[in-house]
């Protein structure tokens, strides 16, 4: 027997993420992060590895207007971790992931 889990979908809104500190609160918010998140990028890694419920596909909506924002080099620190705790789920062969999209 094939047991599949509904993936569920959180949608970031690019339009109002104008910092990292942006990033971190509307993230922390909407997957659960709790009151002890640290709003880092560690932190961020922290959670994305270990803690956030499985299988969850991040959509950065209007992530253009989060990089034009925040500037390229903030966006892809944070694109980075997205990318990292993407990775690993798949090395790990999970089929129940952690994916995210630029939209």
């Amino acid at each position: 027997m094939v047991h599949y889990c509904r993936v569920v979908r959180v949608e970031l809104d690019g339009n109002r993420i104008h910092s990292e500190a942006d990033f971190h609160r509307q993230a922390a918010a909407l997957l659960n992060f709790g009151p002890y998140y640290g709003a880092n990028l560690d932190a961020l890694w922290d959670r994305l590895s270990k803690d956030v419920q499985r299988p969850v596909r991040l959509v950065w909506n209007a992530a253009r207007a989060s990089r034009a924002a925040m500037g390229s080099r903030a966006f892809k620190r944070i694109e980075d971790v997205l990318r990292a705790a993407a990775a690993e789920d798949v090395a790990y062969g999970w089929t129940d992931r952690f994916t995210y999209q630029l939209a």
